[in-house]
């Protein structure tokens, strides 16, 4: 094909709102890069707590939670000084640095001998906080009308990673042990500096032009701190949620090892559902519409866990999960997207270090109220918690207006 073909054709996907193969370069090679640290950090989820409990100091539950949740901590500490110095430092040399940082902690924790250990590496791990630095990269190399499926494909990677850990983990750390795992997640985070390098288009440089921008700039606008408020909350409850679902498949007859029969229809009909409803709905101008009825949807979710606790069957929990991932997929796809929109060019990466911080910090606060709950109310007091906070969500939600597409 010519120069002048290609240009037609590029034309051509641009006037009917298509990527052009430049975003679709884009797109997917930010989207393994998160695909392939988010697989390696969900590997460790499902066998963690029962493999640490065997190196020295693993009889103290309490220290094995805080080792699990270290990683959140300096994730959510340091996500904003990586946005705001990929602002000022331009975003692959913070990536790269970061996924070095993730690959140094995973080592470090494949060779822990104590607990204590690997907590060490869990912390360094979350110091390669390259989150925000990958959004606004992406941001920089797709257009706004096309950026909520861009941010789709990296939700989809995530989602796909995770179903993909609830089946392959018990079978990898049979063989290799959690240190082998370690060792996988450090694998793959060195594959990812190789994509970034090789795959990832090279990032436009505009941003090293503008002013610099302060945390101030980002913190003065409403509707940044509205989805900021949203993304924390949606963490939360997802990661809080989590402390219960277990055990109520558990309940309605379905053992531990078959519980990704659930899981993967369930995101994998997610993804479908809303790659048919998600895209055609926004391109005709009803985002704000999708976004709350979303919210209402991911609240619902909780109220009928809240009436199942006792007696919930595997179909209704079925329903129940594909419901919540469609609402939890549109509302991580739609979010970073309009964070991109409403921050200004010269503070974008600042933006999506903030929102990366609070998703961080959403994570951690639901593994700290997931358990608290359980242990001094159950699963009831649990979910009507949920949706109590999803409900609340909506409600500062409401006030949002259309998103523009410039």
């Amino acid at each position: 094909m010519s120069i002048a073909e290609a240009s037609a054709e590029e034309k051509k996907s641009v006037a009917a709102g298509k990527m052009t193969a430049l975003e679709l370069r884009a797109s997917f090679s930010l989207a393994s890069i998160f695909a392939l640290r988010m697989l390696g950090l969900f590997l460790i989820l499902p066998v963690f707590a029962m493999e640490a409990s065997k190196l020295p100091g693993g009889d103290d539950p309490a220290l094995i939670g805080l080792t699990m949740g270290m990683y959140g901590l300096t994730q959510a500490m340091l996500q904003f000084l990586y946005g705001l110095a990929s602002d000022r430092l331009g975003r692959k040399p913070v990536i790269v640095f970061g996924l070095l940082l993730f690959a140094a902690g995973s080592f470090l924790a494949a060779l822990a001998p104590t607990l204590t250990w690997l907590a060490a590496g869990r912390a360094l791990q979350g110091a390669g906080a390259v989150s925000a630095a990958v959004t606004a990269l992406l941001s920089d190399q797709t257009r706004d009308e096309v950026r909520t499926k861009s941010m789709a494909l990296v939700g989809a990677s995530i989602g796909l990673m995770f179903a993909l850990s609830l089946v392959a983990a018990p079978l990898l750390v049979a063989y290799t042990g959690l240190s082998g795992l370690f060792v996988m997640t450090g694998a793959l985070a060195v594959l990812g500096i190789a994509v970034v390098i090789w795959w990832v288009p090279p990032e436009p440089r505009q941003h090293k032009n503008m002013p610099r921008g302060s945390l101030r700039d980002v913190l003065v606008l409403p509707a940044l701190m509205r989805l900021n408020f949203g993304v924390f909350i949606l963490h939360a409850v997802q990661l809080a949620m989590w402390m219960a679902v277990p055990l109520m498949l558990e309940k309605a007859g379905l053992s531990r090892e078959h519980h990704w029969w659930v899981y993967l229809p369930a995101v994998l009909g997610s993804f479908v559902v809303m790659g048919g409803t998600l895209f055609p709905l926004e391109k005709r101008g009803y985002m704000r519409a999708v976004f709350l009825i979303s919210i209402a949807l991911t609240a619902t979710v909780q109220l009928g866990l809240l009436l199942s606790v006792d007696g919930a069957s595997i179909a209704s929990m079925v329903v129940l999960l594909f419901v919540f991932f469609y609402g939890f997929n549109v509302l991580e796809a739609s979010q970073p997207s309009m964070v991109s929109r409403m921050a200004p060019a010269h503070v974008r990466g600042a933006a999506m270090g903030v929102y990366n911080t609070l998703q961080s910090l959403g994570f951690f606060a639901g593994g700290v109220m997931g358990g608290w709950l359980m242990k001094h109310g159950g699963a009831q007091v649990l979910f009507a918690v949920c949706a109590g906070l999803m409900l609340l969500w909506l409600l500062v939600a409401w006030p949002m207006r259309q998103p523009k597409t410039s």
